[in-house]
């Protein structure tokens, strides 16, 4: 029997937080200003709700199979292989098309990095997107190739990088909140914020993606359902209060009215700046800006690919050698290199297909797991609260985000354009 010693709540914590609070929440405040603060507020604190609670529910499936067992192994035994295929095509999807995303994002901004750092007065040195997305995946994909642990304590460091730089952009934001913007009391224009509930519900859910860790955690704990628990709570709980701050700091600032340039420009973060330097002072506010998005978009690699690198590994039944883990590695990171490089600017058609997949493996698929290992295991050392009723609770959810994406692509519901 091994007398290691668990590793903290901590590390487990970061890397849930690591993988969940991505460069997408910048996007948050442009994506709910239909429904604007309070009504962004309710749908964050019901997604962050349902999004945990589908996660513990892949926990309680997850402990009745052997340490290593991912969503391949589980969902065919309990589900069956029909299941089994649309959830692996799902998960597969979602990891690879976000890992690919932030090769391609974290590659440019790395580029841009490099040629400010290298270049002098004399001579300007540009060294090229293709080595900006080498030099960031490399050297990520080493500390997932190494181990969890070396994704704990780098997500650690990031995490640590990315609250500096949060503090540092609200710092100047909070003291100037107003509560006639923030509560869109003086406003002109449309006061309807009702209609555009479900348009906000999908951009959440994606803001809310970790279960691809959770059998990273099972492993990393050594089977301690309650510390993974506590790690998977904490996690996204930090995720939600910073998601609320920048909330308040954006939506508290820029009037509900004035958001159309930046809703043009699908929130683009140049954009959204330049709307706020008419209301508050943003000067400092471009590079601390850069910074958090750039130790978003890594913590978000290492805690994406680190689900799917353990989620190949159980599919291909490769074991945990040197040999195994470089095998996975390869399987993991050359297919979404090889294509970020191809294809540079190609992600955002296909990352809008995304969030469906992941409504699918997120939310319904955990759901349907633990009421059929409920029913395969009655004796069980862990089970999430609710009862059958938050089962049902949660598939409501999924359906209820699946039917908001679909009806956005075909325009069966109503967009807010400022």
């Amino acid at each position: 029997m091994s007398n290691q010693k668990i590793p903290s709540l901590f590390g487990g914590a970061m890397i849930i937080a690591g993988g969940t609070i991505g460069a997408g929440m910048l996007a948050n405040p442009t994506s709910t200003a239909g429904v604007w603060f309070v009504g962004s507020i309710i749908v964050l604190i019901y997604t962050w709700f349902c999004m945990t609670t589908s996660g513990l529910m892949l926990l309680e499936a997850n402990l009745h199979y052997p340490t290593g067992a991912s969503f391949d192994t589980i969902v065919k035994d309990l589900l069956g292989k029909g299941w089994n295929l649309i959830n692996g095509l799902s998960v597969a999807f979602v990891l690879y098309i976000l890992t690919y995303a932030y090769i391609t994002s974290g590659g440019g901004i790395t580029e841009s990095f490099l040629n400010q750092l290298l270049s002098t007065e004399q001579s300007a040195v540009q060294i090229g997107r293709t080595f900006g997305s080498l030099i960031f995946c490399i050297i990520l994909a080493l500390f997932v190739w190494l181990s969890t642990k070396a994704v704990d304590r780098l997500s650690t460091l990031l995490i640590g990088g990315m609250v500096i730089a949060f503090v540092l952009s609200i710092a100047g934001l909070i003291p100037s909140v107003k509560t006639e913007v923030l509560f869109d009391s003086m406003a002109s224009g449309e006061q309807q914020y009702l209609p555009y509930v479900l348009v906000a519900l999908p951009v959440c859910l994606v803001s809310f993606g970790f279960h691809q860790n959770v059998p990273s955690l099972v492993k990393y704990y050594r089977r301690d359902a309650g510390q993974v628990m506590k790690s998977v709570f904490v996690g996204t709980l930090i995720a939600l209060v910073i998601y609320i701050l920048w909330q308040l700091a954006i939506q508290g600032n820029l009037p509900r009215n004035q958001f159309a340039p930046v809703i043009e420009k699908g929130g683009d973060i140049a954009v959204l700046l330049d709307a706020l330097s008419d209301y508050v002072q943003t000067d400092y506010l471009g590079l601390v800006l850069r910074f958090f998005a750039y130790m978003a978009i890594a913590s978000s690699f290492l805690g994406v690919t680190l689900g799917l690198f353990d989620y190949i590994a159980d599919l291909f039944k490769l074991d945990d050698s040197a040999s195994g883990r470089t095998k996975t590695a390869l399987l993991t990171f050359l297919p979404p290199l090889i294509l970020s490089l191809l294809f540079p600017y190609g992600f955002v058609l296909a990352i809008g297909y995304a969030g469906l997949a992941a409504t699918i493996w997120a939310a319904i698929v955990p759901a349907l797991l633990a009421k059929a290992c409920r029913q395969k295991f009655p004796q069980r050392s862990y089970t999430v609260y609710g009862g059958n009723m938050m089962i049902y609770f949660i598939i409501l959810f999924g359906v209820l985000n699946i039917f908001a994406q679909l009806a956005m692509q075909f325009g069966w519901l109503p967009v807010f354009t400022g």
